[in-house]
């Protein structure tokens, strides 16, 4: 999905070794990196980018409101070492709003798509940095990572089950460098910032929910292709949303506190027939 590729961009890092030298000073809105800006952009200005963050290839470009990204691209790069796969993967998350008949859930970019939009977004491969198993890797755990993000969403509005039994992704959007208060506590308790947010909008039938997704790294990729390690909770930004995770805050100390109980209690137990 569009904007959601940049927690998998990480991931291409680390699996190619190819990004930004440490000398290029990337706060500087001047800088313009040593990657040459693809041909299909119209027109050649300078940009910066902080990983995932760019400000794109022209102010005329077409972009989907739902999800921040121009349309799809399904066309080699010039130059492209090797053909990609276009065939798209359609997800398990609902669509608040088709466009056509039978648009019902939200579809994965190809690994040729996402090739070209991280070509658009300044990256420059060299030859022999990534292998069609790359991308073929790469695209599994986007997907993965936006499968588990969205069962996250569903547990939260399992508490309004009632009211809506079936939220839909209305629209969604990367937030990479503007973290939330929570990131900035836990920074400052001397946990690591996460490499990428979004924020998501779900369609409670007819109530728009927005939630933030931060994303954090979890190390190696496991064989189920998850990378990441997600925090995704509703925004602070409405009394409901508020009193859910005041819910949630107070059931999972319930749990954790009856937990130390039983453990405590069948302690006691295994002392009792040892001193028989």
């Amino acid at each position: 999905m569009g904007n959601t590729m940049t927690a998998a961009q990480v991931v291409a890092v680390k699996i190619t070794g190819v990004g930004p030298k440490e000398k290029d000073n990337l706060w500087d809105p001047t800088f313009s990196p040593e990657y040459s800006i693809p041909p299909e952009c119209p027109l050649h200005i300078k940009f910066f980018f902080i990983l995932q963050n760019v400000r794109g290839c022209s102010a005329s470009d077409e972009v989907n409101p739902l999800n921040m990204m121009p349309p799809p691209n399904q066309q080699p790069s010039p130059g492209q070492p090797f053909p990609l796969p276009t065939k798209r993967e359609m997800s398990s998350i609902p669509k608040a709003a088709p466009q056509f008949e039978g648009d019902n859930f939200w579809v994965y970019p190809s690994q040729q798509m996402f090739w070209n939009a991280m070509l658009r977004k300044g990256w420059k491969w060299k030859d022999d940095d990534l292998s069609p198993k790359d991308m073929d890797d790469i695209i599994k755990i986007h997907n993965a990572n936006n499968e588990q993000a969205w069962k996250e969403v569903l547990k939260w509005e399992a508490l309004h089950a009632r009211e809506c039994c079936a939220p839909k992704l209305k629209s969604f959007g990367g937030k990479a460098t503007d973290y939330s208060p929570r990131a900035r506590i836990r920074q400052m308790m001397g946990y690591e910032l996460p490499f990428d947010r979004h924020d998501w909008i779900v369609d409670r039938c007819g109530k728009e929910v927005r939630y933030i997704i931060d994303y954090y790294d979890g190390g190696s990729v496991g064989p189920d292709h998850r990378f990441a390690i997600l925090d995704v909770r509703p925004a602070m930004d409405s009394w409901s949303n508020i009193w859910d995770r005041m819910k949630v805050a107070y059931m999972r100390w319930r749990y954790e506190w009856e937990d130390r109980i039983i453990a405590s209690k069948e302690a006691d137990v295994e002392d009792s027939v040892r001193s028989r």
